[in-house]
C-alpha cells in the first residue's frame, strides 16, 4: 500500500507510523531492484536539492547526490564554509531563502534544533542527514540490510553494544520500538540513553510487541542476538573523551568472543560506519599506538567475517534515501 508523504519532513523515525516506515523501506527495495537492472528514474526530475553539511561524510553525502542524480534531479553541495547558517545570518532566514531556491533540503550537523528551524521554516521537505540526538537515514538503510538477510523486521532481537547514548544508539531505539524489533543497548550504566527517551521507547514497544533492554552485562546482553550492532566509540566533537571512552568500553568491543555469545551461527554484524579496525596514518603507525591498541570498536577478524554485512548497510544508504527523496517530493 502506498502512502502519500509529499512534503513531509524527515527529522526523527517518531514521527512516522510503523506503516510509513514499512512503505519506505518497499519503495527502497523496489528502487534497489531497478538500479540493479539499470532501470533510471525521473521522480525527481527539475528538482533542486541543497545538501548542508556542518560535519563531513562520505556515505550521507554521497548516497544524497548519487540517489538524487539517478532521479533526474540535481543536487548541490553546500559546506560549512560554504553560507552564513547561524553565522551572520539566523537559521530561520537561512531556510526562508533555501526554500525559494530548492525544492528539499537535507542537513547533516551538530544541534538537533538547527534541523527542526530548518523543517519549521524552509517551506520544502527537510531529511534530517545526521544530528547529535538522531540518525533517521541511517535506520532505514540498517532496517532494509536486516529484512534483506532475515525476511522480516518484526520479532528480530537486534543488539547495539557501546555508546549507549549516542545518536545511533537512539536512532535505533526509536526505530525498533516502532517497528516491531527486540532492541538491547549493552553499554556501561554511565553510557545508557537518557531515561525519558527510554520511556518513551518503552510505550512505543508496547503497540508494537518489541521489548526494549538495557544491560552491562555482556554475555547476557549479546546472548540470541540475530544482530549485533555498534558504533565509534568517540563521537565527532567528543575527541577529550578518548582515554575514558576507551577504558570503559574496551569490554564492549565486538569480536569472535562476542560472536560465540549470541549462541547463534545465523547472526550479522552491522556498523554505520566509519570503523575503527585496522587503520594506519600515511607512515603505516597504527593510530592507536599511544593507548595500546591495534583495534577499538570492532576487530579486523570480525568486520571481514561472514558475518559482517556492513558495505551492503552502507550501499543501502543511498536507496533508503532515494526513497525518503521520492516519497516526500
Amino acid at each position: 500500500m502506498a502512502y502519500n508523504l509529499k512534503g513531509r519532513n524527515f527529522l526523527t523515525l517518531k514521527d512516522f507510523s510503523k506503516a510509513e516506515i514499512n512503505y519506505l523501506l518497499t519503495l527502497s527495495e523496489d528502487l534497489k531492484a531497478k538500479k540493479r537492472a539499470g532501470i533510471k528514474g525521473d521522480n525527481l526530475a527539475g528538482k533542486n536539492i541543497a545538501l548542508i553539511f556542518e560535519k563531513p561524510s562520505t556515505r550521507t553525502r554521497c548516497a544524497f547526490a548519487v540517489a538524487a542524480k539517478d532521479e533526474g534531479g540535481m543536487p548541490e553541495y553546500l559546506g560549512k564554509n560554504d553560507i552564513q547558517l547561524g553565522k551572520k545570518e539566523t537559521v530561520a532566514d537561512t531556510a526562508r531563502v533555501l526554500g525559494r531556491m530548492f525544492d528539499g533540503i537535507e542537513f547533516r550537523g551538530y544541534e538537533h534544533q538547527t534541523v527542526e528551524i530548518l523543517g519549521e521554516y524552509a517551506g520544502v521537505p527537510v531529511w534530517n542527514g545526521l544530528t547529535d540526538l538522531y540518525h533517521p537515514t541511517q535506520i532505514l538503510a540498517d532496517f532494509l540490510t536486516l529484512k534483506e538477510n532475515f525476511g522480516k523486521l518484526e520479532g528480530l532481537n537486534l543488539v547495539y553494544t557501546g555508546d549507549g547514548r549516542n545518536n545511533m544508539a537512539n536512532s535505533l531505539m526509536v526505530g525498533s520500538a516502532i517497528m516491531g524489533v527486540n532492541y538491547t543497548i549493552v553499554a556501561p550504566e554511565e553510557l545508557w540513553p537518557e531515561k525519558d527517551l527510554v520511556a518513551e521507547c518503552r510505550e512505543l514497544a508496547a503497540a508494537s510487541g518489541a521489548e526494549i533492554k538495557l544491560i552491562a552485562d555482556v554475555k547476557a546482553g549479546v546472548k540470541g542476538a540475530d544482530a549485533i550492532y555498534t558504533d565509534v566509540w568517540v563521537s565527532m566533537g567528543e575527541e577529550s573523551e578518548f582515554e575514558k571512552r576507551i577504558e570503559l568500553l574496551t569490554p564492549y568491543q565486538v569480536n569472535m568472543d562476542m560472536i560465540k555469545m549470541t549462541e547463534n551461527p545465523e547472526v550479522i554484524f552491522l556498523h554505520c560506519l566509519p570503523a575503527y579496525h585496522n587503520l594506519e596514518t600515511e607512515n603505516g603507525q597504527k593510530i592507536y599506538d599511544e593507548y595500546g591498541l591495534e583495534e577499538m570498536e570492532v576487530t579486523e577478524e570480525v568486520f571481514e567475517s561472514e558475518y559482517s554485512k556492513v558495505f551492503d548497510e552502507a550501499e543501502n544508504r543511498m536507496h533508503t534515501i532515494k526513497a525518503v527523496m521520492t516519497a516526500t517530493l
